[in-house]
C-alpha cells in the first residue's frame, strides 16, 4: 500500500491500467541522435486518445467505462500551474481596458463591479477546480457540459470557447504591434514587421508543447506580478505626495469629478468590461489534464484565485481610482488594445516620473503576447477534443509522441495570420476586428455560467447515485451555493450586456444603423452560440442528462486507490497546528 500512495503522489504510470489507456500514454523516441528524436516526436502516435470516454460502434457511452486517461503530455509542474493561476489572466483587460471602464463609470463603479465579478468569479473556479480534480479530462468544459447537461450544449460550449480563442490570436499580436509604437522610434517601422516578430514567438513557444507553454507563462506571470506590486507601492507614494512637486491626491479625485459616471448605465457598462478581464482564468481548469497531479497541485492553483482577485485586481484599481480622473482627456476616444489609455501608463506619465511609463508600457506588451499564448494553448486542446469526438476534423485529433496535438496547435496558429490586416489601414482593421470581437463577446460568460451549472448538475448526480462529497479530493469551497449565485450573476451579466448594446451610453446620439451595428458587435456570440445548439440537437436529436443517468466514473485518475489515499491525508491533515490548518484554506 506504501509504494501505491507514493506512485500516486508522483502521477506514476505503475499502476496497473488497460492498456489503451495508459497514464499519459506518450510513444516519445529515446533512441538514436537527437535530429532523428527531435523527426521522430512529431510522428503520430497511434494510441493517442484525447477524450477518454469510452463509445460503442454507435458513438454511445458503453454502460462500463473502463478507467481511462488522455495520452497528452503530463508535463505541467507544481510551479506552472500556480503562477498560470495567479497571474495568467492578467492582461489587456486590467492594464487597458480597465481605462474604457473607468470613463464609463467613475472610480466607485470601477471597485464595486470588479468586486462583485471577483466574487461569481471565485465560486466559478472553485466549481471548475472541484470538476476537474474529479475528472482531468482534455477539452474539460465541452466534455463537462456534454456529460453533465446536454450533448448539444457541449458541442456548443466547446465551439464557442475555441472560436473565442482563435479570434483572440490575431487582436492579441496586432495589440503587441500597437504597443511597440508608444516609443516615438518605431512609429516608422511598418507594423507588419512587429507582427511578424511575436508571430514567430507564439507559435514557436507552442510548438515546444505544454511544457514550452508552461514555462513561458511562468516568465510572463512572474514578471507581470512584479509589474503590478510595483506599481501598487509606486502609485501609494505618488498618492501620498511622496513624489518631487506631486502634492498630495488622497481620494479628492472621488469628489472631483466624481466616483461615479453616467448613472446605473455607466456601472452596467463596467460590470461588462470587468466579466471581460478576467477572462482566461478558466485556463486552470483546462490544464488539468496536463498535470502531473492535478488532485495536488489543482487545489492550491484554484485557491490563489482569491489572492489574484483581491491584490492585483481590487488593490490596483483602487489606486488607479485615486490617481487617474474619469475624465481624463488620455481615457477618452482610444481603443481597448492602445496603451496611451491605460490608466497605469497615465497615473506614472502624470505625476511627472521619466522612463516608468515606458516600463510599464513593456509590461503591457508582455501581458498581451501572454494571452496571445494561451490563445493557441486553449483553443488546441479544445479543438483536438472535439475532432476525438467527431465534432471538428478528424485530422484535427492528430496527437504527436510527444503528447502535443499537433495539428490542432498549427490549425490555431494559422489563424494568427489574420493579424497581417495591418497594412490594410487603421480603419479597415479596427472595422475587421470589432467584429472579430463580437464573435468572442461573450464566449467567457456562457462559459462561466456553463460551469457553474455543470457543478450544480454533478452534485445532483453524485447524491442521487449514492456517492458522498467525502468521496471527493477535492471540494468547492464555496460549495454548491456558490455555483448557483455564479449562475444566477453570469445570467445577470449577460442580460446587462444586452442593455448595454441595445441602448449604450450617449445612444441618443447615435443613428438607427449605428445603433443596430453596436448592439450585434456586443450580442452576435449569443444567436452564434444558439444556432449550434439547435442544430446539433435536431440533427443528433440528444436529451438533457437526467441526474441517474450522468457518467460519473469514467474519466476520473486514481479511483481504486483514492479513499485509502484521501483516508490517510485527512488522518495527517488532523493533526496539523492550527496555523497551518488556516492557511492551507486559503492556500
Amino acid at each position: 500500500m506504501a509504494d501505491t500512495l507514493k506512485d500516486l503522489e508522483k502521477g506514476s504510470s505503475n499502476i496497473s491500467t488497460p492498456p489503451a489507456y495508459e497514464y499519459g500514454a506518450t510513444e516519445e523516441t529515446t533512441t538514436g541522435s537527437g535530429w532523428s528524436r527531435f523527426r521522430d516526436s512529431f510522428k503520430r502516435n497511434p494510441n493517442a486518445r484525447m477524450v477518454t470516454e469510452a463509445t460503442d460502434a454507435e458513438g454511445k457511452p458503453l454502460a462500463d467505462q473502463p478507467v481511462a486517461e488522455p495520452a497528452l503530455s503530463m508535463k505541467l509542474k507544481d510551479r506552472h500551474l500556480q503562477m498560470i493561476a495567479i497571474g495568467g489572466s492578467i492582461g489587456t483587460g486590467l492594464f487597458v481596458g480597465s481605462g474604457a471602464a473607468l470613463e464609463a463609470g467613475g472610480p466607485a463603479s470601477l471597485i464595486i463591479a470588479y468586486g462583485l465579478v471577483g466574487i461569481m468569479l471565485f465560486c466559478t473556479v472553485h466549481a471548475l477546480g472541484e470538476l476537474a480534480v474529479a475528472f482531468p479530462v482534455a477539452g474539460s468544459f465541452a466534455v463537462y457540459a456534454s456529460r453533465f447537461i446536454d450533448p448539444a450544449w457541449g458541442f456548443a460550449m466547446a465551439w464557442n470557447y475555441a472560436l473565442s480563442w482563435l479570434v483572440t490570436l490575431p487582436l492579441e499580436i496586432v495589440a503587441a504591434s500597437m504597443t511597440v509604437a508608444y516609443w516615438p522610434g518605431s512609429q516608422e517601422v511598418n507594423p507588419a514587421a512587429w507582427v511578424t516578430i511575436f508571430l514567430v514567438v507564439i507559435i514557436s513557444i507552442n510548438l515546444f508543447g505544454v511544457k514550452g507553454y508552461g514555462e513561458a507563462e511562468f516568465i510572463f506571470s512572474i514578471i507581470k506580478v512584479v509589474a503590478v506590486i510595483g506599481f501598487i507601492i509606486l502609485g501609494i507614494i505618488i498618492n501620498c505626495g511622496g513624489v518631487p512637486n506631486q502634492e498630495y491626491i488622497g481620494a479628492k479625485f472621488w469628489y472631483n469629478p466624481g466616483a461615479f459616471h453616467n448613472g446605473f448605465k455607466g456601472f452596467c457598462s463596467v460590470l461588462v468590461t470587468a466579466a471581460f478581464s478576467f477572462a482566461g482564468t478558466e485556463l486552470v481548469g483546462l490544464c488539468a489534464a496536463e498535470t502531473e497531479n492535478p488532485r495536488k497541485t489543482l487545489p492550491t492553483a484554484v485557491k490563489q484565485v482569491f489572492w489574484r482577485i483581491c491584490l492585483f485586481y481590487m488593490v490596483s484599481l483602487t489606486i488607479v481610482g485615486c490617481l487617474v480622473p474619469y475624465n481624463d482627456p488620455k481615457l477618452l476616444g482610444a481603443s481597448s488594445t492602445d496603451a496611451n489609455a491605460s490608466p497605469f501608463v497615465i497615473a506614472v506619465r502624470n505625476a511627472g516620473i521619466p522612463a516608468v511609463d515606458s516600463i510599464m508600457n513593456v509590461v503591457i506588451m508582455i501581458a498581451v503576447l501572454s494571452v496571445g499564448n494561451s490563445a493557441i494553448y486553449g483553443s488546441s486542446r479544445t479543438i483536438a477534443a472535439l475532432a476525438d469526438r467527431g465534432q471538428a476534423p478528424k485530422f484535427l485529433g492528430y496527437i504527436d509522441r510527444s503528447g502535443r496535438p499537433l495539428m490542432a496547435i498549427l490549425f490555431s496558429s494559422a489563424f494568427g495570420f489574420i493579424c497581417y490586416i495591418v497594412a490594410a489601414g487603421t480603419d479597415k482593421r479596427t472595422e475587421a476586428f470589432n467584429w472579430m470581437l463580437a464573435i468572442s463577446g461573450l464566449a467567457q460568460i456562457l462559459n462561466w455560467a456553463s460551469i457553474c451549472l455543470c457543478h450544480i448538475r454533478f452534485r445532483r448526480a453524485w447524491y442521487v447515485q449514492g456517492h458522498t462529497l467525502d468521496e471527493l479530493a477535492f471540494k468547492s469551497q464555496a460549495t454548491v451555493y456558490g455555483s448557483y449565485v455564479g449562475l444566477i450573476f453570469n445570467i445577470l451579466i449577460l442580460m446587462a450586456q444586452f442593455w448595454t448594446g441595445f441602448a449604450p451610453v450617449g445612444y441618443g446620439k447615435m443613428t438607427a444603423g449605428e445603433r443596430v451595428e453596436r448592439f450585434f458587435q456586443k450580442y452576435l456570440a449569443f444567436p452564434i452560440v444558439l444556432a449550434c445548439y439547435v442544430i446539433y440537437k435536431i440533427i443528433f436529436k440528444t436529451k438533457f442528462r437526467r441526474a441517474h443517468e450522468i457518467d460519473v466514473v469514467s474519466g476520473r485518475r486514481e479511483m481504486e486507490n483514492l479513499p485509502q489515499l484521501l483516508a490517510e491525508e485527512r488522518a495527517i491533515q488532523a493533526q496539523w497546528p492550527k496555523w497551518k490548518k488556516i492557511y492551507k484554506v486559503f492556500c
